[in-house]
């Protein structure tokens, strides 16, 4: 038996030691199923050929996975969204001194742009942009509450001219992105809407399980829920790849 077969082997008998009378694999609603489980699977058995970095990005990232999921299932929105958030962080962030904070936003787009070089063969993250969330993707470019310039003009720091002018600029490039199937554009985009809703509910500026803005929470939540098994799936895929060293590494 080779190599391959038996980590193969090894991960389906976790697989379905996991998923024991289908326990662990739940439908969440929205069409979604638990992934950790059987990426949990994976990284148990393939972790000892893995960096030491990746292999605690992946562990990290699948523990906040896992707990996002279990939320899910209690239709408890509001945290799964941020344990969705927390994992995608722990997946990619690295350590960046506070002299290169300025460089933060280039050092995510590269990021990005690795993450969907290396899945082009794949195609999966063009899938889950063109076919699974197209139009929940403009419904969230065309939501001013998920864009920053908007609570700017709210606190006076626009006026109401300059956030609409901006607000229209961003969505004609947002437009032209789509057109050209730009994926890494795009990708960015909605990322940073999504980062708006995360301030909002990390900074206390939202209401547990209010009423004011739950659809941008529920088409941020969906689309992340795919998107971060999708990133660390992308991440096991290719151990070999310099991924950075972890924040805050295990001290012992």
């Amino acid at each position: 038996m080779t190599n391959k077969n038996k980590t193969s082997r090894t991960v389906t008998q976790v697989v379905r030691k996991e998923g024991k009378g289908g326990a662990a694999t739940p439908d969440l609603g929205g069409g979604l199923t638990r992934s950790f489980p059987r990426l949990k699977a994976r990284h148990r058995a393939e972790r000892e050929a893995y960096t030491t970095n990746l292999s605690l990005r992946v562990h990290r990232a699948l523990s906040w996975l896992d707990g996002s999921e279990q939320l899910a299932a209690q239709d408890e929105r509001d945290g799964q969204f941020l344990f969705l958030w927390i994992a995608f962080n722990a997946a990619y962030a690295t350590e960046i001194e506070d002299r290169d904070r300025p460089y933060e936003q280039a050092a995510f787009l590269r990021f990005l742009r690795k993450l969907v070089k290396l899945d082009e063969k794949n195609g999966r993250v063009e899938e889950l942009l063109w076919k699974e969330f197209s139009g929940s993707i403009r419904v969230l470019l065309d939501n001013p509450y998920v864009y920053d310039a908007f609570w700017a003009f709210q606190k006076g720091r626009l006026t109401e001219d300059e956030w609409k002018a901006r607000f229209a600029e961003d969505k004609h490039t947002a437009q032209r992105a789509l057109t050209r199937r730009n994926t890494v554009r795009v990708l960015s985009i909605v990322l940073s809407r999504i980062y708006v809703l995360r301030n909002q509910l990390v900074h206390g500026g939202a209401t547990w399980k209010g009423g004011v803005n739950r659809d941008q929470l529920r088409d941020c939540t969906n689309f992340t829920a795919k998107l971060v098994p999708l990133v660390v799936e992308i991440m096991m895929d290719h151990p070999q790849t310099l991924w950075g060293d972890a924040c805050y590494p295990v001290v012992k």
